[in-house]
Formats: structure tokens, C-alpha cells, sequence
């Protein structure tokens, strides 16, 4: 009995296998009991065991497998005020951290961000992604994050992480200065920029974020439906033919009601063209009024980056006046609607601007 009761009261082998994906901190259940010196511990890859005695943070052990004495325990050993070769039981917390990486973490804007786009001025912007977590310092994760919790979930510290992601998120999005329409090319640049913004925040939690992913980047609902047809109005071109082509669409539709009175207003006009004919030459009709021309095509707006910032937008006209004056070279760098990203002036279609730009004159006496 006696010994039954001994070999109860101290603890020798001390290891965690985990069955969960979501744990990020265990704590190794003592009961009471206190840990024999020369005790087993297994600390797996993936893993690191902290130590707390008294609620001090005591010794970090990194994968491996240990035999808890003086000699690999100096930080125990001076909280316990242990002499050297003294093998004395002792109660401590242990915990086991888990140090993989949680994929698969989401994260997105519940409110819009508030952006001024330099085409379409201020304009509300939503993003979403995923990121992967993993603790860098299981320390500093036990003493600022987990405390006494004796089993910690990622799910616990998930939203403050998202926090800070979408405040340093609407800080990049409103300083980046990249249109809206190009955002979706730039969301690996846009991603870059806010993963670095974050990482000293969350290094104070004693976490690192390995990957941080921008999925999609989007304007609100009512935004991009006027955006769609200004895009359908820009492929309908000729605004009469895209009529006409309507029309015809309907007609070719027997059962649709704009085919029956498209239908029954050309079987008027054959109608009357026929009486006309039958009327002879006091009753031929007139000769059909010509087409009004097309209306001239918008001239295009540009934008210009000069030191650091951007300026327009301008009309054709004027970029070519500030070319003629030498207020634009070849390399400036610009922007025009349906653009991919900001190219050198000398690649885009104001390249022929610069052909008309004559040459110095010549020196005087010649």
C-alpha cells in the first residue's frame, strides 16, 4: 500500500501526443502530484515544453528527450534553490506548445475600406483572404497570450490576429495609390506589404505569420453594376447600331412581344412604301435623309507620376503641350483608363507626341 501510494505521488514520464488539429497550448495534467528528479520528458517535433514554477516562467525544452536533473535545468534549479546533486521531487506547471504552422485561417473586411481611386475618386473597397500561423516564442506566447488557460486554441487568438491584419490592411490599401482596376493584378505586391506591416505585431504575441494571401479584392455591389455598363457601353460603340442590333435581336424572337410590334411596324412601312410606289412619280416619296455622323470618340485621360505623386487627370491636348514645353520626357511614368499598371510615356500610345516635338535649332552663323 505504502508503495502504491509512492509510486502515485511521483510523476516520471511526461510527453503530449496531440489527436487535434486546432491546440495550440496543452497543460500537462499533475494532479497534485509532483515530478520525480530524473524524470522522463519527450518533447516531439513540433513541440516545446514551458515550464512554470510559481507562476514564473521557468525553462523552455526544445524537441529532444530529457532527463530532468540540476545540469539541464539551470534556471529550475536556482528558483528551487537546489544544491548541486540534491534529488528533491518538485511541483511545476508544464506546458506544451505546439509550434507547427495552422493553415487555412481566414480573414476579410466586415466594414468597406474608404480609398480615393485617382479615376473614380473615393470609393469603398471589401478584401478577403487566408493566412497561416505558427508561435515563434513559446515563452513570449505563454506569458502575453495563454496565461493559466490549460488548453489554448487557435480559434482563441484568431480574432485578434484578423484585427490587427485589417488595420494594417486599410493603412496599405489607402497608401498604395494602385486603381482600383489594377488591384486584382497587385493583390502578391498588396499581400507583401501588409504581411510586413503586421509582423511586429504579431511578433509581440510571439507568433509569425509564414504565408498571408489576398484572394480578392472587390468594389461594392451597386459600384460594379455602373461599372458594367460603362464597360458595355464602351464595347457597344456606335450607339444606333447597338439599337439596331437590339431590334434585330428582338425581331428574331417570334414569341417576344417586341418582336410581334417590331414585326407588325415593318409590315406598316412595307405598306406604305408600296402605296408610294403605286402612286406614281407625284407620290414618290422622298429620298431617305442621311445618317447623322458619329458622335467623335471621348479623348482619353491621363495621369502622370511626378516626384512621387500623382497628378491629372489630362487630356490629350494638354500632355501634348507638356511635351512640346519639355515638361514630359519619354520615361515619365503614366496612367490611362483600360492601361495595365503605370508604363514609361515613350511605350503607350502617346509615343508619336514625341515624334512631332521638333529639334533645337541650329546654332547661330549657320
Amino acid at each position: 500500500m505504502v508503495f502504491g501510494f509512492l509510486k502515485g505521488e511521483f510523476i516520471d514520464v511526461i510527453s503530449w501526443l496531440d489527436d487535434t488539429r486546432d491546440t495550440m497550448v496543452w497543460r500537462f495534467e499533475r494532479r497534485d502530484n509532483a515530478i520525480k528528479y530524473g524524470a522522463k520528458l519527450t518533447v516531439r517535433e513540433g513541440q516545446a515544453a514551458v515550464f512554470i514554477n510559481e507562476g514564473q516562467l521557468a525553462d523552455v525544452f526544445t524537441p529532444g528527450l530529457y532527463e530532468l536533473q540540476t545540469n539541464n535545468m539551470p534556471i529550475m534549479t536556482t528558483l528551487q534553490h537546489w544544491d548541486h546533486g540534491f534529488q528533491s521531487p518538485f511541483k511545476c506547471e508544464i506546458y506544451f506548445v505546439n509550434t507547427t504552422r495552422f493553415n487555412d485561417l481566414k480573414w476579410g473586411t466586415q466594414n468597406p475600406i474608404m480609398c480615393r481611386d485617382p479615376e473614380f475618386g473615393p470609393v469603398r473597397i471589401r478584401a478577403f483572404g487566408n493566412y497561416s500561423m505558427r508561435v515563434s516564442d513559446p515563452g513570449v506566447f505563454m506569458k502575453e497570450v495563454v496565461g493559466t488557460d490549460g488548453e489554448f486554441t487557435s480559434d482563441e487568438i484568431s480574432n485578434q490576429i484578423r484585427n490587427v491584419i485589417l488595420q494594417q490592411m486599410s493603412q496599405v490599401l489607402a497608401k498604395s495609390g494602385i486603381p482600383v482596376l489594377d488591384m486584382a493584378a497587385n493583390t502578391m505586391d498588396l499581400a507583401k506589404l501588409v504581411s510586413t506591416a503586421i509582423a511586429p505585431a504579431i511578433a509581440a504575441y510571439g507568433l509569425v505569420l509564414p504565408e498571408f494571401y489576398i484572394e480578392n479584392v472587390s468594389l461594392p455591389e451597386e459600384v460594379e453594376k455602373v461599372l458594367d455598363k460603362r464597360t458595355s457601353m464602351g464595347i457597344a460603340g456606335d450607339l444606333n447600331k447597338y439599337m439596331q442590333f437590339n431590334a434585330a435581336e428582338g425581331m428574331a424572337q417570334p414569341g417576344s412581344a417586341m418582336g410581334a410590334t417590331m414585326g407588325a411596324a415593318m409590315g406598316a412601312g412595307m405598306g406604305f412604301g408600296m402605296g408610294q410606289q403605286q402612286a406614281g412619280p407625284w407620290g414618290a416619296a422622298p429620298a431617305a435623309a442621311a445618317p447623322p455622323p458619329p458622335p467623335p470618340p471621348a479623348s482619353r485621360a491621363w495621369h502622370v507620376v511626378e516626384n512621387g505623386a500623382t497628378k491629372g487627370p489630362f487630356s490629350e491636348a494638354e500632355i501634348a503641350a507638356m511635351v512640346s514645353s519639355g515638361g514630359l520626357t519619354k520615361a515619365a511614368q503614366v496612367w490611362t483608363a483600360g492601361q495595365e499598371g503605370w508604363k514609361a510615356a515613350g511605350d503607350t500610345d502617346l509615343s508619336r507626341l514625341f515624334s512631332m516635338v521638333p529639334p533645337p535649332p541650329p546654332p547661330p552663323g549657320q
